[in-house]
């Protein structure tokens, strides 16, 4: 994703909570998702990434679980699921790394990959939106990501001066997630009645400290911190980005809607293999290993955590 900034609108009630609204561009994966195949090399490539069978449906087969290359909090989880759990219920599993939310759901629609465990429902919502074409469903919460407030200059939220500039993320469903968090914090109100999970900044009620949001993606938005004034975003990039958890200033537990989804190819779901993985990620093993483990403490949080 790139960061997105374009001109402000007015809100359809034409009433000013003191936020420049912001329209954003089509998502990326739009167009990255027509790929040019051409001559010799890609007959010769295609075939091995769509092969005749996919492993769902061989017994004894290794299931890959799939995420984003380098995020290591996510590779330890499938890694310990690998070792630890799976033999418990029968089958192999291994992590593979891939580069991006396209290539990931389009492995898993198409059985390359057993599963991913890289998104929420919402998420996955916007993913099969933009590609109708990918067959997936979200078969069972697994974890909660680490998500709150971050400031380089304040060191709590009621620190936060009258018209300070927070970031949230550029992608709809992080940017409703981070909104909600700024209402747990007492900084905005949202109308009442709405969808909390699928939020804009067109539903903000009140502002009382005249807030104003930039939508950044996720890189971004770390690298900008001391150029903001609070950030709302994941701990794995600002971990990433050397930022110390001591900047995090607001950190409530993420709805249930934002919770990390195992999700698989939906033609596979009456697989054995992939009914098994799901009983391997719902082991207590799993919830035990996030509320104990240092590689991924403070990152990917058990499904209990408040």
């Amino acid at each position: 994703m790139t960061t997105t900034e374009t001109a402000a609108i007015t809100p359809p009630d034409n009433t000013d909570h003191g936020f420049e609204l912001k329209t954003r561009k089509r998502w990326p994966w739009i167009a990255g998702g027509i790929i040019a195949v051409v001559g010799i090399a890609a007959a010769i490539t295609v075939p091995l990434l769509s092969p005749a069978k996919s492993a769902n449906d061989v017994a004894g087969a290794t299931l890959t679980v799939a995420t984003a290359e380098g995020n290591s909090a996510e590779q330890a989880l499938v890694n310990f699921i690998a070792k630890e759990v799976a033999p418990k219920y029968g089958i192999t599993v291994a992590f593979k790394g891939l580069s991006d939310s396209n290539t990931i759901n389009r492995a898993v629609s198409e059985g390359e990959v057993a599963g991913t465990v890289y998104q929420h429902k919402l998420w996955l919502s916007q993913v099969l939106q933009a590609n109708p074409d990918f067959k997936e469903t979200a078969a069972v919460p697994v974890f909660r990501w680490g998500f709150g407030i971050w400031s380089d200059k304040y060191r709590s939220v009621a620190d936060l001066p009258d018209g300070a500039t927070i970031s949230l993320y550029s992608d709809p469903a992080n940017e409703a997630q981070g909104l909600t968090i700024l209402e747990r914090a007492g900084l905005i109100t949202l109308k009442s009645g709405i969808n909390k999970s699928k939020a804009t900044q067109a539903d903000i009620a009140t502002n009382p400290k005249n807030i104003t949001l930039k939508l950044l993606d996720f890189g971004a938005q770390s690298r900008a911190l001391p150029d903001l004034d609070a950030a709302v975003g994941y701990t794995e990039y600002y971990l990433a980005a050397n930022i110390p958890l001591s900047k995090k200033i607001f950190a409530p537990a993420a709805p249930d809607d934002f919770a990390g989804q195992l999700t698989v190819g939906t033609k596979y779901l009456d697989s054995d293999n992939i009914k098994k993985l799901i009983q391997a990620f719902q082991d207590p093993a799993v919830q035990e290993f996030l509320a104990t483990d240092p590689t991924v403490k403070g990152i990917l949080l058990p499904l209990a955590a408040n």
